[in-house]
């Protein structure tokens, strides 16, 4: 197995996406599902060179299309060039060997693509620490012969051992050893957050969570005048960024623009961020902001109302936000929840009444401005 860093700027990056369509899935899920995987494909800098669906009562146990399917991509890949297979759901390691023999290529599944992503994306150094943890814990069960040894896979880290299952071993042995400290390394980070975090604690902390792409960093530059770079690509935003501003009553704010949500967020990975996303359940207002626009829009508000229950977020510190609403052709009413654009500042009234409301709910009304 490639590790999620094969993906280089030097190799070739062209890409078969594969969807497995089950019985009782509504009509146009799996290509909508595509779409999206189309869009993380090009994220992390790959071409799509062609998508596949496969058709199955259950996923197959040993290469999760079938063998005969199998043999069949491959060709496929083979004759449009496609170095790369990408799955648009998460493989066992076993499964992973087989299809990469049988296609003889690379096998990716969507959490190896996402990591991909985050590695490309990370800046600070906790997110570089939560990324390569969670790409280690994602690599260690897929190391296999086929595609080289560690240190090619993780970065130069130098390996030393004999061929075959030693070095195999040597490798896995590496690479818990390699777990062991970014685990150390990312538990004295999160004390530092959490000892900034208790000194934020004299102004309402207010975190914008939701789905990718939702336009969550526009409304934190709008809310704050951050000047946040904004970019419309599926995981913009990394790092939780945080500005403190005064809402029109003169109370204190601090707003927390998080990494966003995607349908099938692979556990571990939400497991590597905790640190980052615990601004969101700490939170004394939750904006789950979602792209009003979208054609999957009520998707995206299950999605993210299901990571942010997982975060362990009490639903009523939550507060929906529609976004976007400058694109759709009649405006939007929603009397349960907040409507805005914060491309043209429309609704932003409405956000800032709703904010005061939850505020004075919690805390009382504000006596006098500070």
């Amino acid at each position: 197995m490639a590790s999620t860093s094969d993906l280089a700027p030097d190799a070739p990056r062209r890409a078969l996406l594969v969807g497995l369509s089950l019985p009782g899935q509504p009509p146009g899920v799996v290509e909508d599902h595509l779409d999206e995987l189309a869009e993380l494909t090009t994220s992390a800098g790959v071409e799509v060179a062609g998508r596949a669906v496969q058709a199955r009562r259950a996923p197959h146990a040993r290469t999760f299309i079938g063998s005969g399917k199998a043999e069949e991509l491959g060709t496929a890949a083979g004759s449009l060039a496609a170095d790369v297979v990408i799955f648009d759901d998460d493989l066992t390691a076993s499964q992973v060997r087989q299809l990469e023999d049988i296609m003889d290529r690379q096998v990716l599944d969507r959490s190896g693509l996402i990591l991909e992503i985050f590695q490309q994306r990370a800046a600070s150094r906790e997110a570089r620490t939560q990324v390569e943890l969670a790409r280690l814990r994602y690599l260690l069960p897929r190391l296999t012969r086929r595609w080289g040894h560690l240190s090619r896979q993780v970065g130069g880290i130098g390996v030393r051992g004999g061929e075959g299952e030693t070095q195999l071993e040597a490798d896995r042995r590496m690479l818990r050893q390699r777990i062991g400290r970014l685990e150390k390394d990312l538990a004295k980070i999160e004390r530092t957050r959490d000892l900034h975090r208790r000194g934020r604690r004299h102004a309402n902390l207010v975190a914008l969570a939701g789905y990718t792409n939702a336009g969550k960093s526009t409304l934190f530059n709008r809310l704050t005048h951050a000047g946040v770079r904004t970019e419309n690509r599926l995981f913009a935003t990394l790092d939780a960024k945080l500005k403190r501003t005064v809402l029109a009553d003169g109370r204190a704010v601090v707003f927390a623009d998080t990494v966003g949500f995607i349908r099938k967020l692979p556990h571990h990975l939400v497991a590597s961020f905790r640190s980052t996303l615990a601004g969101i359940r700490d939170a004394d207002v939750v904006l789950h902001v979602v792209d009003r626009s979208h054609p999957q829009w009520r998707e995206h508000l299950a999605v993210g109302k299901e990571v942010l229950a997982d975060l362990g977020v009490d639903e009523a510190s939550t507060l929906v936000v529609y976004n976007k609403i400058d694109r759709l052709p009649n405006g939007l009413l929603a009397p349960e929840a907040v409507a805005l654009s914060a491309a043209t500042g429309e609704g932003l009234d409405s956000l800032d009444e709703a904010l005061r409301a939850r505020f004075d709910a919690r805390h009382g009304p504000l006596l006098a401005a500070s």
